[in-house]
C-alpha cells in the first residue's frame, strides 16, 4: 500500500461533499449512533461505484451520454428532495431524542441513495483505482478490490469523526431554536447546491 495512495485517499475522504454534509447533519439532528449509521451508509453507498470501476462498467457511463444524464438527473432529484425535507423539519434536521430501528434504516438508506445517484463517482473511481495499479500486477482486479478496501476503510472513520464531532455540539445547537432555524436554512441551500454542481456536470 503506497504512502501516495493514503495521502490522496485522506485527501479525497476528508474533502467535504454529500456524504460528509449528510453525516454532520445526521450527528446534528440525531446523535452520535445515528452519525455512526449515517457513516455507515454513505461507505455502503460507494461500493456499487467501486465494483463499476473494478469491473470496467464506469466506460458506460463515460460514453453513453443516455445513461450518465439519467443517473445524473436522478442523483440531482433526490438531493433536491433532499434539501425540500430539510427545510419542512422532515429530513436531515429533523430533530430527535432517539434512533429506533426504524430511523435507523432510514439514516442508512438516504446515505446509500445519496451516493449511489452521484454517477460523477463511478467516473472518480474508474480513473482513480487504476492509478495505483502498475502495468506488471498479477491480479489487478484484486489489487484494486484492496485498494477499495482501504478507502472505505478510511471513509467510514473520517465521516465517523465528522458525525461525532457534530453530535458532541448538538445540544448547543438544538437548544437554541435561532441557531438551528439557521442551521437547517444552511444545509437546504447546500443540499441544493449540490444538485445545482450535478445538474451542470459533464461526463
Amino acid at each position: 500500500m503506497s504512502i501516495d495512495f493514503l495521502i490522496t485517499t485522506l485527501i479525497i475522504v476528508v474533502s467535504p461533499g454529500i456524504g460528509v454534509l449528510y453525516t454532520i447533519a445526521t450527528g446534528l439532528s440525531r446523535g452520535a449512533r445515528a452519525s455512526v449509521v449515517a457513516a455507515f451508509g454513505c461507505t455502503l453507498g460507494i461500493v456499487p461505484h467501486m465494483a463499476a470501476a473494478i469491473m470496467g462498467l464506469a466506460a458506460l457511463l463515460h460514453t453513453s451520454a443516455i445513461a450518465f444524464q439519467t443517473m445524473k438527473y436522478l442523483g440531482v432529484a433526490y438531493l433536491l428532495y433532499m434539501a425540500w425535507m430539510t427545510l419542512k423539519e422532515h429530513g436531515a434536521l429533523k430533530v430527535e431524542d432517539t434512533v429506533d430501528q426504524k430511523s435507523a434504516m432510514q439514516v442508512i438508506v438516504h446515505a446509500i441513495l445519496i451516493n449511489i445517484l452521484n454517477p460523477k463517482l463511478s467516473i472518480f473511481f474508474f480513473a482513480f483505482l487504476p492509478q495505483f495499479v502498475t502495468a506488471e500486477e498479477a491480479a489487478p482486479v484484486l489489487r484494486m478490490s484492496e485498494l477499495s478496501a482501504v478507502f472505505m476503510l478510511m471513509t467510514f472513520v473520517v465521516f465517523v469523526g465528522y458525525g461525532l464531532f457534530a453530535a458532541a455540539v448538538r445540544r448547543h445547537v438544538i437548544s437554541r431554536p435561532a441557531v438551528l432555524t439557521w442551521m437547517r436554512r444552511a444545509f437546504t441551500g447546500a443540499f441544493a447546491a449540490l444538485g445545482a454542481k450535478l445538474a451542470l456536470a459533464d461526463r
